[in-house]
C-alpha cells in the first residue's frame, strides 16, 4: 500500500503518474549539424514519492543496440517552488547527470542545467508539456550559444498502456 501524500503536495507532474509506453525519437549525433533521427519505443511508469513532493520514473527504453533500464527523479522544493530532476542511467548506475531544475507555467514546464558535452560547456533544456486531453510530451535540447539558440535531440510522447 502507498504511503499517504501530503495534501500540500504540489501537483505539477501528476499527469505522468501511472503506466506508459513511450514513443522515442532521438538525434543521431548532439549539436554536429545531424538531421538524422533514430525512433524506438519504451516503457515508463511513475510514482509519487517523498509525500508527494518527488517523483519516480522507472523506464525501460528499448534502444536499437539493446534495452536500457533508467530513472527519473524529481523533488519539489516548497521554499523555492523549483523543481529538480536527475537521471540515472542503468549503463553507468554510479553517477547521476547535472539535474535541470525550472518550474511550470500553464501547463509547460521548463527545466534548465549548466553541463559539458564532448569537454565543451553546453546549456540544457527539458520541456515538459501537459496538454489536457493530448498525451505528455517530454523534450531535450541543448545550446552550446549560452542558450541563444537550442537544438531539440530527443523527444518522448507518452501513451496509456
Amino acid at each position: 500500500m502507498p504511503l499517504p501524500i501530503d495534501p500540500n503536495a504540489p501537483t505539477d507532474f501528476d499527469f505522468i503518474v501511472g503506466d506508459w509506453k513511450v514513443l522515442h525519437r532521438r538525434l543521431d549525433a548532439r549539436l554536429a549539424n545531424c538531421t538524422d533521427w533514430t525512433e524506438f519505443e519504451g516503457l515508463s511508469s511513475t510514482s509519487k514519492t517523498l509525500g508527494g513532493f518527488g517523483n519516480l520514473e522507472d523506464n525501460l527504453l528499448y534502444f536499437p543496440e539493446g534495452a536500457v533500464r533508467a530513472i527519473a527523479v524529481r523533488s519539489f522544493c516548497a521554499a523555492t517552488g523549483v523543481w529538480s530532476i536527475w537521471w540515472l542511467d542503468g549503463r553507468n548506475p554510479t553517477m547521476l547527470d547535472v539535474p535541470v531544475r525550472g518550474r511550470f507555467m500553464d501547463g509547460v514546464g521548463l527545466f534548465y542545467a549548466d553541463d559539458v558535452l564532448n569537454g565543451q560547456p553546453i546549456r540544457v533544456r527539458f520541456t515538459w508539456t501537459a496538454t489536457p486531453g493530448a498525451h505528455p510530451r517530454w523534450e531535450q535540447s541543448f545550446s552550446n550559444d549560452g542558450g541563444a539558440s537550442w537544438e531539440t535531440n530527443w523527444t518522448m510522447e507518452f501513451v496509456p498502456r
